[in-house]
């Protein structure tokens, strides 16, 4: 194939993907509105995505917490600027690593995992009786999932940033003496809710686009049982990318707010 044919074929696959995507997501904000309305299986997606997913998160943001502030140590007692470490890491938590980092932690459990079970159903033709016997299987599999997805990440998003912040004022107190009180009433004179606000609100978009990356890749997974991996590990790559544009469209907006 020539290779100009072959940059023309993906530039036009990415566009139809993004079309498709794009109805996907036109056709969750159609059906979410509309009864019945699925609670028990919005809990219970509640259930799976946000109590299994915390302890993931809890462990992770641990060791975030423990190693930032092990190696900013070093660079910030050179420079006699020792006590700003509460300042700095709780501001560098809540803005931006706890954020990105637990969304991509969930995008590669989450993601890839509603896009297996979706797409297994689909192989299975579980869908498609549901379809058959008279049961809105949009309704019930993909939009109590989305759903969950978005309001789980911020909770998420907020214990990790806790026990981030946790594990460097641990590391504070064991290396410079510094009582736990103070270190976190160093944290929240350092913030303000112009931090706090715009962390959460990208952490509902970033909820909301690895719960319909993940959904839709598993919804319309291809037959067979090589579809169903596939289904899962392009929904992994394509959130934890779209995670990393949201992101980057919330700094820019925020930056352009913060001038004004």
């Amino acid at each position: 194939m020539d290779p100009n044919e072959s940059i023309a074929h993906r530039i036009k696959g990415f566009l139809i993907e993004t079309g498709q995507l794009t109805y996907f997501a036109g056709r969750f904000f159609k059906e979410v509105f509309r009864p019945p309305y699925e609670v028990r299986e919005f809990l219970r997606q509640c259930y799976q995505m946000g109590n299994r997913s915390l302890m993931l998160v809890l462990v992770t943001g641990f060791i975030i917490g423990l190693v930032l502030t092990l190696q900013s140590r070093p660079t910030l007692i050179e420079f006699g600027a020792e006590s700003w470490m509460p300042n700095m890491v709780g501001i560098s938590i809540v803005r931006e690593i706890g954020p990105v980092i637990t969304a991509l932690i969930c995008a590669g459990r989450i993601a890839s995992g509603i896009g297996a079970e979706l797409g297994s159903m689909r192989v299975s033709e579980q869908i498609d009786a549901m379809e058959v016997s008279g049961t809105n299987p949009f309704k019930y599999l993909v939009v109590t999932r989305i759903l969950a997805t978005t309001l789980m990440l911020p909770l998420l998003v907020i214990f990790g940033d806790i026990i981030a912040l946790y594990g460097s004022a641990l590391v504070e107190y064991l290396k410079g003496g510094m009582s736990f009180q103070l270190y976190f009433n160093k944290v929240f004179s350092a913030l303000s809710f112009g931090d706090f606000i715009p962390a959460t609100l990208k952490s509902f978009f970033f909820g909301f686009v690895i719960g319909l990356v993940g959904c839709y890749k598993g919804y319309y997974c291809k037959k067979g049982t090589a579809g169903v991996g596939k289904a899962a590990n392009t929904a992994v790559v394509t959130s934890s990318l779209l995670v990393f544009f949201v992101d980057f469209m919330a700094v820019f907006i925020s930056d352009i707010f913060y001038e004004l």
